[in-house]
């Protein structure tokens, strides 16, 4: 019988799940939450609050506070993660237990703190850690941690859509377009997508080329390609080996991105890949500290 109770948590852009030990991912919905905006209390969080993008009532809010990895609203993410732990209904334990929440690496002091302090107020209480997500993302991915081993584009895509097609289109609308369309290296030559004209404000069927969501996502992915190669330009001459070896691993929603893998593979001149399951990737590596105690860093 477990004594300590455990809970991992991967606060994600698009999804947050939550593992609990003894019964694995309990929960993996929108990160998203609807705000009373005359009272600023919560009336749902993830899939119930999602359901209501872009169709809220005159005195809801719906929020999603989380974007492009980083927390673009603290409060509404507090107030998220909060309702998320509560879905869960977290067991009593003889001890008391610990938390592990992912968070984004370029997360501030002052946030980090603020995330602390949401999931201590919880009963049953816990000792919460908290780790960079392409810590946890490693360790998902199968790297250890401790043997030495070293939504942007969901906009751009909106707006290319409207400046090209006239067409207004939703944040969901667009990621389908993305994770099916990428960069168009294999992928549809087209997909068909529903939207309001711009010009009549009525609804109508679009047929979205390829060729315009590749140029859409251009300037962010190779911005990204760019960062993986500044990192590896910083790597110790000790390490090239392991890095070169293990390869690059892609994961997170963005992995899914099609082409993104032999973009980076020929910036970099490194193989990559995708990892298995990459939306639990950083759940998985969350898991992977809460059970074995590997220390973050």
């Amino acid at each position: 019988m477990r004594l300590r109770p455990g809970v991992a948590i991967d606060l994600g852009t698009v999804n947050t799940l939550v593992y609990v030990s003894g019964r694995g991912i309990v929960l993996e919905e929108p990160s998203a939450i609807a705000i009373d905006r005359e009272t600023g209390g919560v009336v749902a969080v993830g899939d119930t609050a999602d359901a209501l993008t872009g169709k809220e009532p005159q005195d809801i809010d719906v929020i999603h506070p989380l974007r492009d990895g980083v927390i673009a609203d603290l409060d509404a993410s507090v107030a998220m993660l909060q309702g998320f732990l509560r879905k869960v209904h977290l067991r009593r334990g003889l001890l008391r237990g610990s938390a592990v929440v992912c968070v984004p690496s370029g997360a501030t002091w002052v946030e980090r703190r603020s995330l602390i302090a949401a999931v201590e107020a919880q009963r049953p209480r816990c000792r919460v850690k908290l780790v960079d997500e392409p810590v946890a993302a490693a360790a998902g991915a199968g790297i250890g941690l401790t043997d030495g081993t070293g939504a942007f584009m969901d906009e751009a895509i909106v707006h290319a859509v409207k400046a090209e097609l006239g067409l207004l289109i939703g944040r969901n609308a667009a990621r389908n377009l993305k994770m099916t369309l990428g960069l168009g290296e294999g992928a549809a030559e087209w997909m068909e997508v529903v939207g309001v004209d711009a010009a009549r404000r009525t609804p109508r069927v679009e047929y979205v080329p390829g060729r315009l969501v590749a140029e859409a996502l251009d300037h962010t992915v190779a911005a990204i390609a760019d960062s993986a190669q500044e990192m590896l330009s910083d790597i110790p001459p000790n390490l090239a080996e392991d890095v070169v070896r293990g390869k690059i691993r892609l994961a997170g929603g963005g992995a899914l991105l099609p082409g993104l893998a032999s973009k980076i593979e020929a910036v970099a001149d490194i193989p990559a890949f995708v990892v298995d399951d990459p939306l639990r990737c950083v759940i998985r590596g969350a898991a992977e500290v809460l059970e074995h105690g590997y220390e973050a860093k």
